[in-house]
């Protein structure tokens, strides 16, 4: 079989059913793998991010056009049942042996250099431009001037997302270059050490855990403060308790100025709908009661996981035995240690930061149609989408936009009855196993998985996140508003992780998740804390119920539950 006949090999499809009716314009469309966009947009999408917020689109072509990626042309998406599908589009096999020179050519450019781009040039403009729209007079400013406002934060907002691939890019070429001269000097079983060296242990999620901690050792020096934290259930009762004292309004300014450094962020990162940690604290109160619970060590914490790393670091030295390759192994480890915090950052700054000041704006632009009356809340406006912003702004009577908006909400809910399918299309052999992206979803291991017999509930599997193992009880959460039921110590389940999830990394005990390669969000961060974990079970959240005994093996990728 020739390369080419290979990469179209079908190994499996999926048009739809009476369940997942799926609305297909043509073949060519049939003939690709979609995939599931659970990481970024696990729940029903609003119509105005899907419209102009999507990490689609045109920053991907960006980074494939300007990186000459071999291994894709486009990252497109589709909205089906509501639901977010993307696919990367392939180049010819002529463009891919023409690129592939070029990007092995720069590739080791943008890794070797990035960082210093990072710290001097495209971070301190990231800074200047979040902070043109924190400080901008939206109460003073007309529907006009905010009009031009919105164009204004949609070209920062792709700005950010052009930033955001070449960082992923780069720090891609760092990792995979350390992967591959640690594993060439150190022999196979470097692969099982790898994992623990890619780690941060100095990046804005440490930095949120500790400031965090730092709050919570002045509450537990106190009686009185601690008590009250203790005393009340509701984050109101606790507000207005802390008011009453001098020690507790000194608490409350100390969380203000938490929220304003780290509240730029949501349940859902992905989205421009959820409300933000800056506009309701609650997230900030229930960690802070869940860290005294626990009492919670920040430098205990760290300092294991940099012990952990430092003896991965130190048995794949001990694996090397000349100098020569000592060299090149030292000289690939400096390089991916220091990029190993722009995970975390890049999503502070970039996915976090940036759709949160963009759910702001137009949370602004809402409060002016409603003044008029053109919408009942300025939520609504997350309801429209870019024309119909635009067109309602200068023609006030354009169209009945809360109509319009009542019948996209009920639309919405109504998506929340589907069971969206994995993937749709066709899933042939460079889809999965050399289209790179695609490894970020878990896949091809998530298709593989798929096809296993899975009646035996007992055994569950899924791909080997952070090595270890670890017995406990099963917590299965839905979202951070649920956070108050876990307890410490407990196996967190859940479908997927996000970023505004890290702060509760410090009091489980293991993680499985139903989504999610070796390179996502509860992975990397699983990895960072020490915590064995399994993720891409696909059904672990309905097969483990809360309050079971499990065996979390993150070595192997099996979950067992035990009772």
């Amino acid at each position: 079989m020739s390369v080419q006949s290979k990469s179209r090999e079908i190994l499996g499809q999926f048009f739809g059913d009476e369940n997942f009716p799926v609305n297909w314009k043509n073949e060519e469309e049939k003939n690709e793998f979609w995939w599931y966009d659970d990481l970024h947009v696990p729940h029903p999408v609003s119509p105005l991010y899907y419209d102009v917020g999507g990490w689609w689109g045109e920053t991907c072509a960006y980074m494939f056009r300007r990186f000459g990626v071999p291994f894709g042309k486009e990252w497109h998406a589709r909205k089906e049942n509501g639901y977010v599908y993307t696919m990367v589009q392939r180049r010819d096999p002529e463009e891919v042996e023409r690129l592939a020179p070029y990007f092995n050519m720069v590739m080791p450019i943008y890794a070797n250099n990035f960082l210093k781009w990072w710290e001097e040039r495209y971070l301190p403009e990231i800074k200047r431009n979040l902070a043109y729209l924190d400080n901008y007079p939206y109460e003073e400013s007309s529907l006009a001037e905010m009009m031009i406002l919105m164009e204004d934060a949609l070209d920062i907002q792709e700005r950010h997302f052009r930033i955001h691939w070449i960082l992923n890019l780069a720090q891609f070429a760092a990792f995979e270059n350390f992967s591959a001269v640690a594993t060439a000097v150190a022999g196979e079983e470097a692969k099982n050490f790898i994992g623990k060296v890619l780690v941060s242990v100095q990046d804005k999620n440490w930095d949120s855990s500790r400031d965090l901690w730092k709050i919570k050792e002045k509450i537990k020096m106190d009686s009185e403060l601690l008590t009250i934290f203790s005393q009340y259930d509701s984050v109101e009762n606790i507000v207005s308790a802390l008011e009453k004292t001098p020690k507790g309004k000194e608490i409350l300014a100390l969380i203000d100025q938490y929220k304003e450094e780290y509240g730029y962020k949501a349940i859902y990162t992905h989205e421009y709908i959820y409300e933000l940690w800056k506009e309701n604290p609650a997230p900030i109160f229930e960690t802070l009661r869940n860290y005294l619970d626990s009492d919670y060590d920040y430098e205990k914490d760290k300092k294991k996981v940099a012990s952990e790393q430092n003896q991965a670091i130190e048995e794949l030295r001990k694996r090397i035995t000349n100098d020569e390759d000592l060299k090149k192994f030292e000289e690939a480890l400096k390089l991916a240690l220091a990029m190993a915090p722009l995970t975390p950052d890049h999503h502070f700054y970039i996915d976090q930061g940036t759709y949160a000041r963009m759910r702001i704006v137009f949370k602004e632009i809402g409060k002016k149609f409603v003044a008029r009356g053109d919408l009942n809340d300025s939520e609504d406006i997350f309801y429209l989408v870019y024309d119909e912003i635009r067109h309602l702004a200068a023609v006030p009577d354009a169209f009945d936009a809360k109509a319009l908006v009542a019948e996209r909400r009920v639309e919405r809910e109504k998506a929340f009855a589907v069971s969206p399918p994995d993937w749709i299309g066709t899933a042939d052999y460079w889809s999965l196993y050399e289209q790179a992206y695609a490894g970020v979803w878990g896949y091809p291991e998530r298709f593989e998985i798929s096809k296993q017999k899975k009646e035996e509930v007992r055994e569950i599997r899924g791909l080997p996140a952070s090595a270890g193992v670890v017995e406990g009880i099963a917590r299965y959460l839905d979202s951070p508003e649920e956070f108050d039921q876990l307890n410490q110590g407990e196996i967190l389940v859940c479908k997927m992780t996000n970023p505004a999830w890290t702060l509760i990394f410090s009091k489980i005990s293991g993680l499985v998740t139903d989504s999610g390669g070796i390179l996502s969000h509860p992975a990397v961060v699983a990895r960072e804390y020490g915590i064995p974990a399994v993720t891409s079970t696909l059904d672990g959240t309905k097969k483990i119920k809360t309050g079971q005994r499990i065996r979390v093996d993150g070595s192997t990728g099996v979950v067992t539950i035990l009772e």
